[in-house]
């Protein structure tokens, strides 16, 4: 919102500084982005007398001036305007000033005269769209005159970033209230007193609403015998310092009155208008309509419209229509002047990409009361500005009048809202200046009744805003918050828990932790294989890029994965706990959503650099990160097997604990990894949340004695097939069921060149709870496993 100074000082008294009123605004939450002057470059020219004026010698449509321009300086000027003459005061530039476009002036010779500057006209200032001549200043000005100051255009304009729950401020008015409440100033209202004459404007328009929620107030004056014509400079002058281009008289006054009293008004040409009814109502569905902008647009049955008795005219709050547009041979003029629903409206101005400072306001909420205040204003400027007989009264419907709600509020609940004590002298000062109305002032419990500009004043807690936003937020003391903390307070959440637990291990061990859409692109499934059955397909997607919802944690950190190393980093250990989406048609949602932990290894397994190794990751990084986050979440021993049909691991790795698969592990195929450009193999890990948190929740942790005697190791190497798998070994070394085992692991693994077996070794650990054993019983017991072993698994010593 850009606001005037000097219209500002129409309403309000103000006489302190730019700054301070600035300062005070924004700590009124009416945040001043900036400060401006929007005639800045016009600071340069100052007002010249014409001394003389003569035809230039060597042109017949130039002139050679000579221009007194103040300080006793005179200058040579080459003009090629038409109405140049002598004894007028015109507006000059000199050499060194810069006009609008960026346009320096400099000495120049032209056909042969010196010209030591330029006599400038309207367009070329950018205040109007004139050109036919130069601009003619007022005879009574003194040459050297700033230009600016001459013709009092506005120097200072401030630039308001408002909130959307402040409509009221979308007006010079809605501010000069805040500004007269906190500098505690009179506000002072324009003086209306329109000269009505002829019929009753209710016996020519009958005004039908089709729906009073869409429209609760619809009225309209009307008058006769305008002349269309520009507006005088202090309006347009005015217009133009707060970003709006002057038209014409008419116009001109409804955009002023919607910028001085946030009420948006349209004219229409009254004898374009078919009848004497004026009916707001929905539009056909798919019908056309032609905006004042010359578009065409296709039409909802959900857009409201304004229809005279034949035809549509006008999109109601958004813009009016080219078939009753004001023109240069209007003479008869329909003024309209309406409260609209604002949610309508917005969806209408939105749908269409047909934003205005009408649709701005009215999306927002404007003033039922102050609607007729401010057709009145309207009409008598038009009145004085385009001439014409202003009928008498106004033809209005109003089916849903407006009710001042009241609301409740106790001073004693303001203080403890925000910390501080309010005196209620204070509070009653506040809201009064704020136009409110009270009872009952002398108790704990008030009522109070916002005014109807006022449409965000609801509740109570709106009520403590304004007490505070007046008493002034930066005299509020900061004060922490007292917070009870309770030794291992959970959420309350057991998934959440779990899923936060999971998280804290996965940072702990080194691993960086991803978040990605839950959106993805089908050419992401696509491109791991995943079947499109199931798939949640979005209805009204952000792009084609993210049209689904991800079936595989994967996607997300294959593209997270693509995206590192591209931008050469590619030493990735990375982790991600999030849900994938499958469609399922017996879920209330019609969508199983399942919690997944996902780990993704690329790269060094070491940190780059001396003193580390050059080794990149492989199965046994991955393994040993997932029995790592089962010991720490105190599971029991995991098994992992071989299987075969996975759509993007290759080998993939099936993982169980207690014979429940968990999850998965693997390699990315070598196509797909080729495909993207990676550098060395890709391991990646999926398991399942909720199976993990099941089986912990089935887990007691057991305590046992710490061991008093020492234990005794025997190594054995087997010599075993190619495809005998490591755990095997294990499972029937500690399927002998000996009590002296404690436990057995594999500490080496070599495969010959050209062989067809392998040696593994294994380190055999024996112990006693209640003795130190002796070699003979170890190597007994040592003995019979070994031998048993060979015998089941066809395994040879070595």
């Amino acid at each position: 919102m850009l606001v005037s100074i000097n219209w500002l000082r129409d309403f309000v008294p103000y006489e302190g500084s730019v700054q301070e009123l600035a300062d005070k605004l924004t700590m009124l939450g009416l945040e001043v982005d900036e400060i401006f002057h929007p005639f800045e470059l016009l600071e340069q020219l100052v007002v010249g007398h014409v001394l003389e004026c003569e035809p230039h010698p060597d042109s017949d449509k130039l002139s050679v001036t000579r221009v007194d321009v103040g300080n006793d300086e005179i200058l040579d000027i080459v003009c090629g305007a038409p109405n140049i003459a002598k004894g007028q005061n015109v507006a000059v530039a000199k050499i060194g000033s810069v006009l609008p476009g960026d346009f320096k002036i400099k000495k120049a010779k032209i056909r042969g005269v010196v010209s030591l500057g330029m006599i400038c006209s309207e367009r070329e200032l950018e205040l109007s769209d004139d050109h036919s001549g130069i601009m003619v200043l007022d005879e009574s000005l003194e040459p050297g005159t700033n230009f600016v100051e001459a013709l009092g255009l506005e120097r200072t304009v401030l630039d308001i970033d408002l909130t959307p729950n402040r409509p009221d401020c979308l007006s010079i008015l809605g501010v000069a209230r805040e500004v007269a409440m906190a500098f505690n100033l009179p506000l002072t209202m324009p003086a209306i007193a329109p000269m009505e004459e002829g019929d009753e404007a209710s016996s020519q328009v009958n005004i039908v609403i089709d729906d009073p929620e869409q429209c609760p107030l619809y009225q309209t004056r009307l008058v006769d015998g305008i002349k269309i014509g520009p507006s005088p400079a202090w309006l347009r002058y005015r217009l133009l310092a707060v970003g709006l281009r002057p038209i014409s008289n008419v116009v001109d006054v409804t955009n002023y009155i919607m910028m001085e009293l946030g009420q948006p008004l349209h004219a229409f040409d009254r004898d374009l208008l078919a009848g004497n009814t004026i009916r707001v109502a929905v539009a056909d569905d798919g019908m056309q309509f032609t905006t004042l902008d010359g578009q065409e647009r296709k039409l909802l049955d959900t857009d409201l419209l304004i229809w005279d008795s034949e035809k549509p005219v006008a999109l109601a709050g958004v813009m009016g229509g080219a078939n009753t547009e004001i023109n240069e041979g209007s003479t008869q003029l329909l003024l309209e002047s309406a409260v609209f629903r604002p949610a309508s409206v917005r969806k209408t101005a939105r749908r269409l990409a047909l934003p205005s400072d009408a649709s701005h306001r009215f999306e927002r909420g404007v003033d039922q009361v102050g609607n007729t205040y401010a057709m009145n204003r309207a009409a008598q400027l038009i009145q004085e500005l385009a001439g014409g007989k202003l009928l008498s009264g106004v033809a209005k419907a109003e089916p849903k009048p407006w009710i001042q709600p009241q609301v409740h509020f106790r001073p004693e609940r303001a203080s403890r809202i925000v910390g501080i004590p309010f005196e209620p002298s204070f509070c009653a000062k506040t809201f009064t200046a704020l136009g409110c109305r009270l009872e009952e002032e002398d108790s704990s419990d008030w009522l109070v009744y916002p005014p109807a500009y006022r449409l965000d004043l609801e509740r109570e807690v709106d009520l403590v805003e304004e007490v505070v936003r007046v008493y002034g937020i930066d005299r509020v003391p900061e004060t922490l918050p007292v917070v009870s903390h309770e030794m291992g307070r959970k959420s309350g959440s057991k998934q959440f828990d779990f899923a936060s637990l999971i998280k804290v291990w996965g940072r702990g061990v080194g691993l960086n932790e991803c978040v990605n859409y839950s959106f993805v692109g089908d050419k992401e499934l696509d491109f791991l294989g995943l079947p499109q059955e199931g798939r949640v397909h979005i209805a009204n997607p952000l792009s084609e890029e993210q049209n689904v919802l991800r079936t595989d944690v994967g996607a997300g950190l294959i593209e997270s994965l693509k995206f590192n190393l591209s931008r050469g980093n590619s030493e990735l250990h990375l982790f991600e706990v999030a849900k994938t989406f499958h469609a399922d048609p017996e879920s209330d949602t019609k969508t199983r959503e399942e919690e997944r932990v996902c780990i993704l290894l690329h790269g060094n397994r070491y940190g780059s650099g001396y003193p580390w190794p050059q080794e990149d990751c492989d199965f046994s990084d991955l393994k040993g990160l997932l029995l790592h986050l089962f010991r720490s979440l105190h599971l029991p021993e995991a098994s992992f097997a071989c299987v075969d049909g996975h759509s993007w691991l290759s080998p993939c790795i099936s993982v169980s604990i207690n014979g429940s698969g968990v999850g998965v592990a693997g390699m990315l195929r070598s196509d797909l990894a080729e495909s993207i450009k990676t550098r060395s193999d890709v391991w990646y890990a999926d398991l399942s949340l909720p199976q993990l948190q099941a089986i912990k929740d089935q887990c007691r942790i057991a305590f046992e004695e710490l061991p008093k005697y020492p234990p005794v190791r025997r190594d054995v190497t087997f010599v075993a097939p190619l495809e005998l798998a490591v755990g095997s070994v294990m499972e029937s070394v500690l399927g002998q069921n000996q009590k002296l085992l404690e436990k057995v692991q594999l500490i080496d693994e070599f495969r010959p060149e050209n062989g067809d077996a392998k040696n593994l070794t294994y380190r055999m650990t024996y112990r006693s709870p209640s003795k130190t054993l002796k070699d003979k019983e170890v190597d007994k017991t040592h003995t019979k496993i070994v031998q048993a072993v060979v015998k089941e698994l066809a395994v040879s010593l070595q």
